[in-house]
């Protein structure tokens, strides 16, 4: 079923909100990361343990309150909302939603819904997508190799995926593949992954490994500094730097020989915290102020409390005050504990 808010409704709940989000160092958060579900169908090693514990369904937010709070966030200026897991297309409902919250498209008061997702169920939805206003898609795929896919993914099918993007290119979706780059596992593909992207009209990000939650092996043996990826792929190509930003924290170049987009996202070698304009929040409503870090607030509590937007918009506006610089993520020494304990399936992407 459709989510749907009334006017009279919205209405009621609406907040003064001339003031925009700035937080403490003068950025503007007008970008907002909503993970619907921390469940995935796929295991990828580098994000999650091969035997995840999920949270109880019931502890989730339902679709009203998912819908609830990304329209407050639209009511406090956010411009961009970007959808996420775990994998979001694997929550029965999740297209109503989708639908339901086109709505703030429609009005202009959003500039941008977007989706990140892993593409084994584009094939299904890729048309329910377009038809609800999103325009361009991020898909995480690491390989072109089926078995080292199955080998990454623990179990995934490629062809499945690339089946999904097709479906997404046919339905007049621009996608953008995002790949981790991990020394062991694709370091000798990256350059092979891009010119295909390229061929296939796609721009490609690509990410070094965060030390995000707890895995089976150590982020010393995967991390691949993009430094050294993009020297490589200097020695292949010629890349132009580009002043592009599409919202996130990739720097991007073209690459000259094929006239494609490529995206850097160097957490560890290059910060990109100066112009962070982001927040995420989960699928229970824990908004998390930086990726890095813990510090954030319970939005849940706002919203099952009150009819009333009251709190729940100043629980965002308390939190926003309080926005760190950046993150400290490091990966120097083996055996280190992760950054922050929780799985990137629980901030999304």
């Amino acid at each position: 079923m459709t989510v749907v808010i009334s006017a009279d409704k919205a209405r009621s709940r609406r907040i003064c909100t001339s003031a925009p989000l700035i937080d403490p160092f003068g950025r503007r958060i007008d970008y907002v990361r909503v993970s619907v579900t921390d469940r995935c169908d796929l295991r990828c090693t580098y994000c999650m343990l091969e035997r995840q514990t999920f949270l109880p369904r019931a502890d989730l937010l339902s679709f009203a309150e998912l819908d609830r709070l990304c329209s407050a966030f639209v009511d406090l200026g956010a411009t961009r909302l970007r959808l996420t897991g775990g994998e979001p297309l694997v929550r029965k409902g999740f297209m109503d939603f989708v639908a339901g919250l086109s709505r703030h498209l429609v009005s202009g008061r959003l500039r941008e819904l977007t989706l990140t997702t892993n593409g084994t169920r584009l094939a299904r939805h890729a048309e329910g997508l377009a038809a609800a206003g999103i325009r361009r898609i991020n898909v995480s795929l690491d390989t072109l190799d089926p078995d080292r896919y199955r080998r990454i993914t623990r179990g995934g099918d490629l062809g499945g995926v690339l089946e999904g993007l097709k479906a997404a290119r046919d339905a007049g979706l621009r996608v953008k593949i995002n790949a981790v780059a991990l020394r062991h596992d694709n370091a000798d593909e990256l350059a092979d992954m891009v010119a295909w992207a390229h061929s296939e009209a796609m721009d490609i990000t690509l990410i070094e490994t965060m030390p995000l939650g707890m895995v089976e092996e150590d982020r010393m043996d995967q991390y691949l500094p993009m430094s050294e990826v993009r020297a490589t792929l200097a020695r292949r190509w010629t890349l132009a730097s580009l002043d592009v930003r599409t919202g996130g924290p990739a720097r991007y170049v073209e690459v000259r020989e094929t006239g494609g987009r490529l995206g850097f996202i160097t957490p560890l070698t290059h910060g990109f915290c100066e112009g962070c304009n982001r927040v995420r929040v989960t699928c229970t409503g824990q908004l998390y102020l930086c990726l890095g870090q813990e510090d954030g607030a319970d939005l849940q509590a706002a919203l099952r409390g009150s009819d009333d937007d009251g709190a729940l918009t100043r629980s965002i506006r308390e939190a926003i005050s309080r926005k760190p610089r950046g993150h400290d993520f490091e990966i120097s020494r083996r055996g280190a504990a992760p950054a922050v304990p929780r799985p990137m399936s629980m901030t999304g992407g």
